[in-house]
């Protein structure tokens, strides 16, 4: 079996201010806690807030539960990388494999949370979904062919959605349901039914310039022997 080279990382906007808290924190945490407690972590927390979007359906305040899990979920998502390097016990094909795993789990919990709320229709949470899927598949195919994992999409990367996710949830508790154009809509239909579309557009364009390049470094390589 030939070597496994981990993926170069290309992150968001705040990827030099995570990259210092996460050190940090790795240093602290104690050592009976292991990467994989963290990334149940992770997984936990967007279960959580996916039970608490469908409990926001009789209270809007269990939108700050989906908050707190979005926090817990960052933590857990993106110190369990870290604490390993920091311990020099990578496992990097094993990491690869189990994160984009459990984030794809966390997010059919947390998005079958949002359709049960009330705030969008089951079809804009499924097209979300959707979405989604079909941008982290984009971006694991990319990681493998080009060796670099583009976590982000200019500066938006995975911290940058949470955050947006959570301002969202804020203003959700202010205006659960919009009266547009004689029609009464949840909230996110507004948001996420443009968001999907986003998403999606945004992995179309990404995978046929990745195919291009491919295609173009293949061809100058000419024909190659088995």
């Amino acid at each position: 079996m030939n070597a496994y080279v981990e993926a170069r990382r290309e992150l968001g906007l705040t990827a030099e201010v995570e990259r210092r808290l996460l050190t940090w924190l790795a240093a602290r945490v104690p050592r009976s806690i292991g990467p994989d407690h963290l990334t149940l972590l992770g997984f936990l927390s967007l279960a959580g807030g996916g039970a608490a979007y469908a409990l926001a359906s009789h209270d809007l305040r269990w939108l700050h539960g989906v908050n707190l899990g979005l926090v817990f979920n960052w933590l857990g998502d993106s110190l369990d990388g870290t604490l390993a390097r920091f311990r020099r016990q990578p496992r990097p094909r094993y990491g690869f494999y189990v994160d984009h795993f459990v984030d794809a789990l966390g997010a059919v919990a947390l998005l079958t949370g949002l359709a049960a709320s009330g705030l969008a229709s089951g079809a804009v949470a499924a097209a979300l979904l959707v979405a989604y899927l079909l941008v982290s598949v984009e971006i694991a195919l990319a990681a493998h062919v080009t060796g670099v994992f583009r976590i982000s999409r200019g500066p938006v990367g995975g911290t940058e959605l949470r955050m947006l996710l959570l301002g969202a949830n804020l203003a959700a508790m202010a205006w659960p349901r919009i009266r547009l154009a004689g029609f009464e809509v949840g909230f996110f239909d507004l948001v996420a039914g443009p968001a999907a579309l986003g998403l999606i557009w945004l992995a179309i364009g990404s995978g046929l310039r990745t195919a291009r390049r491919l295609d173009d470094e293949d061809r100058s390589r000419g024909p190659q022997r088995g």
